[in-house]
């Protein structure tokens, strides 16, 4: 899901429709311009899309034989998805290198919190499920606050529930389903995250069966400033793939999937891109 520009600075998305179901010249003909247009082209797609999909883009990116197409497919929800892929427009208008941009990616999940407020999960396999919490489900009226991304959480809504969140200032955003009402996120959750401003938006098509139930509130919790995604993005070393050149942040390149040479022949990698608990007060001007 295209989710509004944050700022006036956002760069417009382009989503890729039916590509599972158009023929695959008109999906060669379409990448193929986009990579002449813009020169580089960074892919956000969610990891429940259909196999089917998942296939078509590698296959395109395979026959074009180029190295300027990035795949990329963090492991979040719909919501929370949508917001990453506006964070990267919002820093594709800086002075950003391509390799740095996508890899960009990885980095700012670690600062986005997703999850939802479900009427069901009896049908949720994204977060471990108890039996307890499965027959609770079954009871008329309850309710149940789940994290999905970075760390796995479960509650009954209750006067005692709550959900772990960050530990730095956010804002929110919010997506209801037609078929269920919940305040909690507004009246609860969104002041003992001390939310800085919270928004709502349509919910993404991809929501009700990612989550098992059309009885959802999605929200998800994340950096809303551009300085401070700049900040973040420029103050990570930097370095050249070894093997097609061009500067990536973190271990692996996202164009061409090179693992830096020091990270191969390593077990266990000793320079990684690691989370922050607390992003920078000062803020830089995105240039």
């Amino acid at each position: 899901m295209a989710l509004p520009p944050q700022d006036e600075r956002t760069v417009p998305a382009i989503v890729l429709k039916d590509l599972d179901k158009e023929p695959l010249e008109r999906s060669l003909l379409g990448m193929r311009a986009l990579v002449e247009q813009y020169g580089h082209v960074i892919v956000v797609c969610s990891r429940a899309l259909p196999t089917a999909v998942e296939r078509r883009l590698h296959t395109v990116r395979s026959l074009l034989e180029s190295d300027r197409i990035a795949l990329f497919r963090p492991d979040l929800p719909p919501l929370g998805l949508a917001v990453l892929a506006r964070q990267l427009r919002q820093l594709a208008s800086c002075d950003l290198s391509p390799g740095v941009l996508a890899s960009a990616g990885r980095l700012l999940t670690h600062y986005i919190h997703a999850g939802a407020v479900l009427g069901s999960v009896t049908k949720l396999d994204r977060v471990p499920v108890d039996l307890k919490a499965h027959a609770k489900s079954w009871v008329p009226g309850s309710q149940f606050g789940v994290i999905a991304h970075p760390e796995p959480q479960l509650v009954r809504i209750g006067p005692e529930a709550a959900l772990k969140g960050p530990e730095f200032g956010t804002a929110m955003l919010v997506a209801k389903g037609p078929q269920f009402q919940s305040d909690w996120i507004a009246t609860t959750l969104a002041p003992s995250w001390n939310v800085q401003g919270l928004r709502e938006t349509r919910l993404p098509a991809e929501s009700p069966p990612w989550w098992g139930t059309p009885k959802l509130v999605e929200f998800c919790s994340f950096l809303p400033d551009l300085s401070v995604l700049y900040q973040l993005v420029t103050s990570v070393r930097q370095s050249s793939c070894h093997w097609c050149g061009i500067d990536v942040i973190g271990d692996r390149c996202v164009f061409c999937s090179a693992t830096s040479p020091l990270i191969d022949n390593q077990p266990q990698p000793q320079t990684r891109t690691q989370p922050r608990k607390q992003y920078p007060q000062n803020q830089l001007t995105a240039g």
